[in-house]
């Protein structure tokens, strides 16, 4: 991950000497004014910006520690903006526009501050005054276990994999997309799309998935899903085709035309647990359609996740 510390202003990196603080890390928090997070699951920790014994205090010794730590300048963010677009903002408006950028290594950066409204439509972000650098996970080998449990013959029913925020949908699903592609699933490798709209699947930098997503995949980046699912049925020929985040009505129609096609889909939700998911109208209404066959929900108990695989009807 030296990608990261170099994110960060040329004076604050010998704060990074120390490899200690990879392990484990899952998002780095930088807001002006105030003390830098790093987010370990359910653990924070905060930024000693002065020559101290240790490089982080932890939650509970915040208060203790409250002076000594190093809190975020204005120049301090617009010198990592720097870093982050490579001195080349303007190149990322679009997706400052959507509130992120993605960095070389599948990184995400979101990014807020004071909008700039055109026509009532958000136009850009300035100033950007919060960054959250998301670090990108690979665990290889986490579908293994779910495979078996949504495998149709030598495709797969139509699957959602559902569950809070922060608990590992997108990660089960790109490791589902991987174990698939390279056939390492079923002995057989399928032809996998991904609409990856939000380039959190495939973590594309440049046009190229910095996530491996295997050998047989291919990744529309960027783009609305409701718009890519017909364009990778017209133009890719897949097998199956996967989502993260269904959110409107406009992708489970996208889906259920492309299922009346024979194509199989994989696909992510925000949702506690199938009651959840029942009580929203649009997704109530996913229900009913009967586009999905399996779910799968994910559950995090004491630092590690249970999967339940079930059918929906």
């Amino acid at each position: 991950m030296c990608e990261i510390r170099l994110l960060f202003p040329v004076h604050m990196r010998t704060f990074f000497q120390d490899d200690t603080w990879q392990s484990g890390l899952e998002e780095i928090r930088v807001r002006v004014g105030q003390p830098i997070e790093f987010c370990y699951g359910s653990d924070n920790c905060y930024l000693i910006g002065k020559e101290k014994e240790q490089m982080f205090c932890s939650e509970k010794d915040y208060r203790r520690w409250e002076k000594d730590l190093y809190h975020a300048s204005e120049a301090d963010l617009r010198e990592m903006l720097n870093y982050i677009s490579n001195y080349s903002l303007y190149a990322y408006k679009e997706e400052i526009k959507q509130g992120y950028i993605t960095i070389e290594g599948g990184h995400r950066v979101g990014v807020a501050g004071q909008t700039v409204l055109v026509d009532g439509k958000i136009a850009g972000i300035s100033p950007i005054t919060f960054l959250n650098i998301r670090i990108a996970h690979e665990k290889c080998g986490c579908a293994k276990k779910i495979l078996p449990l949504i495998r149709q013959k030598n495709s797969i029913y139509n699957t959602l994999i559902l569950s809070m925020p922060g608990a590992g949908k997108t990660t089960l699903l790109r490791d589902s997309i991987r174990a698939l592609s390279n056939g390492e699933a079923y002995g057989i490798r399928l032809k996998v799309c991904v609409v990856d709209e939000r380039s959190e699947i495939a973590g594309c930098f440049r046009g190229q998935p910095q996530n491996d997503v295997g050998l047989r995949t291919d990744v529309l980046d960027a783009c609305p899903k409701a718009l890519g699912i017909p364009i990778l049925l017209r133009s890719a020929n897949p097998q199956v085709i996967a989502v993260d985040e269904i959110t409107v009505r406009e992708d489970l129609m996208a889906m259920s035309a492309a299922a009346n096609c024979g194509v199989r889909f994989l696909a992510t939700i925000h949702a506690a647990d199938r009651r959840e998911l029942g009580r929203r109208p649009l997704f109530s209404h996913l229900l009913k359609e009967k586009v999905f066959e399996k779910l799968v929900t994910i559950r995090r108990e004491e630092g590690q996740r249970q999967y339940l695989v079930e059918e929906l009807w």
